[in-house]
């Protein structure tokens, strides 16, 4: 507990609120009290900025009128509910329940303070637990509350406090257009699988639970990340750890076929066949934890409503004094979109004056227990990739609203993995759930949520990313994406999970699309970054969720959301990062490394060969139909498709054998069987001789550079042409403009220019046009104001289009007369254009992407990625019909219609971080390949299917 904060509310209704007692993703937990009966209360008010989404509103009731149905026994009896007022108020009304007060510890506080529970303590635990999901059971639903912050401790038995997926979400957010994404805790082989849940998923987390409990660890989260979804669906759970007489119980619940396991009676049975009230009597807690929950108990009992002063609202409410050490929340504070839980809330987050009121008398060692894998302080693999859920309601078309502007997404931005979804439309809801790192230093174990004493973890960097505040609470596994490396990345595409019906309102069908609440369910542990479920809630609608599995067919997705990868490869951690990665006749993924070459197989992500010798080697292309050619640092490589052997190799010394020490640049482009590029060597010039009496001079090393036109089919030079020479160490790099039938127009990259060029230009970039048949230099030409680094295209018809301040202006090439001028934004300038048909699709650094007209500059479409802060312009990538536009950047990837722009759907994942817990910050890119986009972050690659 802590201190009020100045923004808490003070009353509700009879109560008044007295202390934070619990922060979650979605709703704060005050303790408070009847000042007129003395009655203490635990108040469950859901956040503001939730609130006001419908959706939100109506499920947090349905939730609320399960507890009622719920109440005795092992769930506490409610008191009181927040009534919806007749005529709305200009704001959300408060939406809150009470409940009666009982002093208890969550089950990720306990086990930081004893550690793992003992025997009999597990069977009460998982006894009581059992005879609540016995009651939900026969009432043919299905609870999907469970997770180590949802389950208390109390002294007479265990106590659930959550009771569907709004009151067990790891992290909430508030979205434009009222939205709401929301991050689960468990997840289980059936929704890998994209079956439905049942009451015997309830008996599978109840399974981990209970293994947590026992252990302090959650099983599966042992090993890659990528392998995660694997793990969850075909190993066998590590028990060893778990008391000999509740293995094979637990074994049992944890079984992949969810018809093998026990119902909830069986393992209520089983744990006590007294009942779990029976064998608590006498009491049942460690007494460590006793202690502590008598401690609480006390603290509480000696609160005093805090004084309401109006006239300084800008002061905090006095700080409760503790005797014992601080212990950490165990919530984490407001994040990003990409934040995960963390252990602890960051010390921003809570008001410098707040004290702890529930720290144990006595200090407590962190060390007595490692965090659980399952519990919020446990690391995060960045690999987890959530999925998706099939669509809702229908809603009315008068809700649907449609103003017109396609443009303008009021979504949610999905982490990673989608399933079944309805159609697709530019209403966005991008689902960013993928939630930043945590990781222990090497050599100790991470502390677990709310432990009493802080433990000191580096918590890795948080971008901010969201639109609104993104609440995180105690999850049982972090998320994890499926192919390791990252918010994840491994595992296999996705399927459909369905997430239990929470009893609710008949559904509205008028109910806006708007109001969707997106669901996205954690990977089990650190387990699947990306193999989380999202599943969206309209109203009062079930909820549909999906994971990762093959799919033969991409399926429709829900708006704004991705399709369903139909692979998706990792990288293997133990090799160098990929340099650069090229498509092979929409046949292989070839990516070279530091110390290889390597080939994807685009059918179904599996690695075919890697190959030493294309080490170092720059982007693979065809040579014909049956040869990947790759220029390495020091030869050209002609390499089987089938097995990457070498087929045939021309070494430069061999090859340009009158260019001693040849070094070769990047290639500049090609075309057909031809590539250009840029090489330079080094000669000496020999001093002139001297005039009598004078002494000789010295010999000068001078470079010399030379661009190249070179048949990788016919194996044969073509043609080269002496050219300047660069910056150190000397080689130019050039990037082919355009490819025309008569020349080829080229431009030197600004960072290879030497100081006495940049001086000469003057500010101004130039092209240089060279003849295709001899490489004769034919012209150099600058245009208008268009700067060195300005971006530039060109099509072959002979016009330019370059980046002039903060336009995009179109030149006649070979005359450099202006032609149209196309308006940026304010601060901006343009990227790269792409020229596809009768239209140049158009890209600025300000995030926004377009198309206009070539003939006439006319403008045909303009839409925003809505990605937030500065950076490059997003790189365009145009599917194999052209009819997808991808545009990727260094936050994510934003697929549009390219012929009018209609936003289809955003994809975002955080990568894959090292032991360390350093995370990725590689930007995305986008390779077209036929029908299917395949997305690269470092070394994460999802394959997409298009349009």
């Amino acid at each position: 507990m802590e201190a009020l904060r100045q923004d808490d509310p003070r009353r509700f209704g009879r109560f008044t609120a007295l202390a934070r007692f619990h922060e979650g993703a979605s709703a704060v937990r005050y303790v408070a009290r009847d000042t007129a009966s003395g009655e203490v209360a635990l108040i469950t008010a859901a956040r503001p900025e939730l609130a006001a989404v419908p959706a939100y509103r109506r499920r947090f009731q349905a939730e609320a009128r399960t507890a009622e149905r719920l109440a005795g026994g092992w769930v506490a009896p409610p008191l009181d509910t927040g009534e919806e007022p007749e005529t709305p108020a200009d704001g959300p009304e408060p939406l809150w329940t009470a409940a009666g007060y009982v002093p208890a510890l969550p089950l990720a506080e306990a086990i930081g303070i004893a550690g793992p529970l003992d025997e009999r303590a597990l069977r009460i635990l998982g006894a009581g637990i059992a005879e609540i999901l016995s009651r939900v059971h026969a009432a043919g639903a299905v609870l999907q509350g469970l997770a180590p912050g949802t389950v208390l401790l109390a002294a007479d038995g265990p106590r659930l406090t959550a009771f569907g997926p709004l009151g067990a979400a790891a992290s909430a957010e508030a979205r434009p257009g009222g939205q709401l994404s929301v991050r689960l805790g468990y997840l289980t082989p059936e929704q890998i699988e994209g079956k439905e849940v049942s009451a015997a998923s309830d008996l599978f987390v109840l399974g981990l639970l209970l293994a947590y409990a026992a252990t302090g660890t959650t099983p599966f989260t042992e090993g890659p990340a990528e392998e995660a979804a694997r793990r969850i669906a075909g190993d066998e759970p590590e028990l060893d750890a778990v008391p000999e007489a509740l293995r094979e119980l637990i074994t049992n619940c944890l079984a992949k076929d969810p018809a093998a396991r026990p119902t909830a009676g069986t393992v209520a049975a089983e744990l006590a066949l007294e009942g779990a009230a029976g064998l608590a009597r006498g009491g049942w807690l460690p007494e460590r934890l006793a202690a502590a929950v008598a401690d609480q108990e006390a603290r509480v009992l000696a609160l005093e409503a805090p004084e309401e002063n109006p006239e300084t609202p800008e002061k905090a409410p006095a700080p409760v004094s503790a005797e014992a050490p601080e212990p950490a929340d165990d919530t984490a504070a407001p994040q990003s979109e990409d934040a995960r839980p963390e252990n602890a809330r960051p010390e921003d987050a809570r008001p410098v004056d707040a004290a702890p009121l529930d720290a144990p008398a006595s200090p407590v060692e962190t060390s007595v227990a490692p965090a659980p894998a399952g519990s919020p302080a446990a690391a995060e693999p960045e690999d987890a990739r959530p999925v998706d859920a099939p669509a809702p309601r229908e809603p009315a078309a008068s809700a649907a609203g449609g103003d017109g502007d396609i443009g303008e997404d009021r979504g949610t931005t999905r982490f990673l993995n989608t399933g079944p979804r309805p159609p697709q439309n530019d209403r966005p809801t991008t689902q960013l759930s993928l939630p930043a790192e945590l990781v222990a230093p090497p050599g100790t174990a991470p502390a677990p949520v709310a432990q009493p004493i802080p433990p000191a973890l580096p918590v890795a960097p948080v971008a901010p990313q969201q639109a609104g505040p993104t609440h995180g609470g105690p999850a049982p596994y972090p998320a994890a994406a499926l192919p390791a490396g990252p918010a994840g990345s491994g595992g296999g595409p996705m399927v459909s999970l369905p997430l239990p019906p929470a009893p609710a309102p008949v559904p509205d069908p008028a109910a806006s699309r708007r109001t969707l609440l997106t669901i996205a369910a954690a990977a089990v542990g650190g387990l699947i970054v990306g193999g989380g479920s999202v599943a969206a809630l309209g109203s009062g609608d079930t909820a549909v969720a999906t994971d990762d599995k093959p799919a033969p067919k991409p399926r429709r997705t829900l708006p704004g959301q991705p399709p369903e990868p139909r692979w998706i490869y990792t990288h293997p951690a133990s090799e160098s990062s990929p340099l650069t990665t090229a498509v092979w006749r929409d046949k292989l993924l070839v990516v070279t490394s530091e110390s290889q070459a390597s080939a994807v197989d685009l059918r179904t992500g599996k690695r075919l060969w890697q190959r030493a010798d294309g080490a170092k080697g720059q982007a693979a292309l065809a040579a014909g139909a049956d040869l990947v050619f790759v220029a390495s640092p020091s030869e050209f490589l002609w390499l089987s498709p089938k097995n990457g052997k070498v087929v045939h190799r021309v070494r430069y010394t061999d090859a340009f054998a009158d260019l001693p020490g040849l070094a070769v640049g990047p290639l500049a482009g090609n075309s057909g069987p031809v590539v250009w590029f840029t090489g330079s060597h080094t000669v000496t010039v020999k001093a002139p001789k001297p005039k009598k009496g004078k002494k000789k001079g010295k010999d000068k090393e001078v470079v010399q550079a030379h661009f190249f036109a070179y048949d990788i089919v016919q194996r044969k030079e073509l043609w080269r042409t002496p050219v300047p020479a660069g910056r150190a160490p000397g080689t130019p790099a050039y990037r082919v403009v355009v490819d025309r039938s008569a020349d080829v127009l080229v431009r030197q990259d600004a960072v290879s220019l030497t100081a006495a060029e940049v001086k000469a230009a003057k500010g101004k970039g130039s092209i240089r046009s060279f003849d295709q048949k001899t490489g004769k230099l034919l012209w150099t030409k600058q245009y208008a104001a268009a700067s060195p680094e300005a971006a530039t295209g060109g099509d072959e018809d002979g016009t330019l289009y370059a980046a002039v301040g903060k336009d995009l202006q179109a030149f006649e090439a070979d005359t450099t007369k202006p032609l149209w001028r196309v308006e940026g934004s304010d601060g901006s300038v343009f990227g790269t254009p792409l020229v596809a048909g009768p239209l140049i699709h158009t890209t600025e650094r300000s995030r926004l992407v377009g198309a206009v007209e070539r003939e006439s500059g006319r403008l045909v479409w303009r839409r925003s990625t809505e990605v937030p802060g500065t950076g490059n312009a997003p790189s365009l990538t145009l599917s194999g019909s052209e009819k997808t536009l991808v545009a990727a950047d260094a936050v994510q990837v934003t697929a549009f219609s390219a012929a009018d722009g209609e936003r289809l759907w955003k994809f975002q994942d955080i990568g894959s971080a090292d032991p360390k817990g350093a995370t990725v910050s590689a930007p995305y890119r986008a390779l077209a390949a036929g029908e299917t986009v395949v997305v690269q972050r470092d070394r994460a690659f999802y394959a997409f299917p298009v349009a």
